[in-house]
């Protein structure tokens, strides 16, 4: 009977499909101020096994609202965006003509409080960036710009969909998270559509995986369950790509065992 119980139960808790709090970007809609979130990170979500509930800016705004929505979410996903963060988060001078304020102090509040509560975090292009600033790193803003990186922006002469096509592979670093995941791979191939990169890590952060030209391309939280930043897009085909659908299903997985309570990876002992 103890067992049928406990095959009963585990079948329930993977079965469970958790709800992702997701960010959005600001945007313009017929003159009119409007957040928005491209479907691609939507379906990606859904396609886990998971359920996206996007977030307002305006939360960062409302005095206890983060940690009220966090009680209620199993998981926080950062996604790309055309945006750039504002230098002056990361201690640098100059306007960015790029930017998004509000996605600013939403992301930056979302990562302190979801680190400090320990939910499971994934970031992707820009959440990775964000999560980098957040915990005290620094970014190039112009990689291309920077003596012996190569340009990691796409091409947007071509097609729309063949902008997100593989182009450089990524080395893992072993003994992380990454390696974890995919234990299959020591490097693979990514897509890449980014014009600003990591350029100094706090000491929260552990790297993950590099490029080429050894550009930090991941990075995790250490002593964290699951806090990771990928600098590419596995949202893009995420069901067809083994490696993103593996990120997405144990980012989802790490979700899932939030909300059951369940102790995992980089727990302190107490």
């Amino acid at each position: 009977m103890g067992n049928i119980f406990s095959t009963a139960q585990a079948r329930k808790e993977t079965s469970f499909r958790p709800i992702i709090g997701v960010v959005m970007c600001e945007n313009s809609i017929d003159e009119n101020p409007a957040l928005t979130v491209h479907e691609k990170y939507l379906d990606a979500i859904f396609n886990a096994n998971a359920l996206p509930v996007c977030l307002p800016h305006e939360l960062a705004s409302r005095e206890g609202a983060i940690d009220e929505v966090l009680s209620r979410l199993d998981g926080i996903f950062l996604t790309g965006s055309p945006s750039n963060i504002e230098p002056h988060l990361y201690g640098e001078d100059g306007i960015e003509p790029l930017a998004d304020p509000g996605r600013d102090k939403l992301s930056m509040a979302l990562i302190r409080a979801t680190l400090d509560q320990r939910i499971p975090l994934f970031a992707a292009c820009r959440g990775m960036q964000e999560l980098i600033v957040a915990t005290g790193g620094s970014l190039y803003r112009k990689v291309q710009e920077q003596p012996g990186y190569m340009d990691h922006r796409e091409d947007t002469s071509l097609p729309h969909d063949e902008q997100y096509n593989l182009v450089h592979p990524v080395q893992i670093e072993p003994g992380g998270l990454l390696a974890e995941l995919l234990p299959d791979y020591q490097q693979f191939q990514v897509n890449s559509l980014h014009g600003q990169g990591a350029k100094r890590l706090g000491a929260e952060l552990t790297i993950e995986a590099r490029a080429p030209d050894n550009l930090v391309e991941a990075v995790s939280v250490r002593n964290h369950p699951f806090a990771l930043g990928v600098q590419w897009h596995p949202e893009w085909h995420s069901l067809t790509d083994a490696v993103s659908r593996q990120l997405f299903e144990s980012f989802v997985d790490a979700c899932r065992k939030n909300h059951h309570g369940i102790r995992g990876r980089g727990e302190l002992a107490v």
